[in-house]
């Protein structure tokens, strides 16, 4: 059995939001991250734009999609690559990674003008690119232990001068600020993907390949009739995957 899946996944719950993706590609948003790991007392959690992936393989996926969700989509590596997706960085504790990362900060501060604000927002996108091996996650305003390196993630991380590189907790939490800097983020640094990128669509039910099928058929009809074809062809449900895995 491979270790690692040759296609990259993206899960959600909802299949109305898997059919935005499919017709507007990827929009990036923040997403709470857990940085307790870095040592830093006066903040636990920070927020950085991202689409999140994972490239294990469909023998391991029951765990990773009844967390995330039951409809989703593959994309090839080729196409992740090319939009400058990368696998992340996982942390375990009491090694020297968390201390040289703070030792970078520090450089930072020894610095000025805007040499310091350009070593600032290279060390925060590494960041936003590395995880601890276990951790939490914030779930409807609990906190949910999870151990993130079995997911094995790759991140999309825009790069844009005309969004926040990243949002504290209470700036995250702020629901008004939250959705301006989202709607940034959709407008200048989302994605797409054309029907030859796709290798997979999952929906949650076989019941649920016909309005998936109808949904290509109206709504993506500028692209080519072979292309369609081929795009039908990769809608499969979880529920036949299951019983066969």
């Amino acid at each position: 059995m491979n270790p690692k899946s040759h296609t990259l996944f993206h899960f959600t719950k909802s299949p109305d939001v898997l059919k935005k993706i499919i017709k507007n590609g990827f929009w990036p948003r923040y997403c709470l991250e857990d940085v307790g790991w870095l040592g830093y007392k006066e903040f636990d959690f920070i927020a950085y734009p991202m689409v999140c992936f994972c490239d294990i393989p469909l023998s391991r996926v029951e765990e990773h999609v009844n967390f995330y969700g039951e409809f989703g989509i593959g994309l090839t590596k080729e196409w992740a690559m090319s939009n400058k997706l990368t696998p992340i960085l996982y942390v375990a504790p009491n090694n020297h990674i968390p201390k040289t990362f703070r030792d970078i900060v520090d450089h930072t501060f020894n610095m000025d003008g805007d040499a310091k604000v350009e070593a600032k927002r290279t060390v925060r996108y590494l960041l936003a690119h590395s995880k601890p091996i276990d951790g939490h996650m914030i779930v409807n305003g609990g906190f949910f232990p999870k151990e993130f390196h079995q997911e094995s993630e790759w991140r999309y991380v825009p790069k844009s001068d005309e969004i926040e590189d990243y949002l504290k907790r209470n700036d995250y939490e702020d629901e008004d600020n939250l959705e301006t800097q989202n709607a940034l983020t959709k407008l200048h640094c989302s994605i797409t993907f054309t029907p030859k990128d796709i290798r997979y669509i999952f929906v949650k039910n076989d019941t649920d390949i016909p309005d998936i099928i109808n949904f290509i058929q109206t709504e993506l009809d500028h692209f080519p009739g072979a292309d369609l074809k081929l795009l039908m062809s990769r809608v499969t449900s979880l529920e036949s995957i299951k019983r066969d895995i």
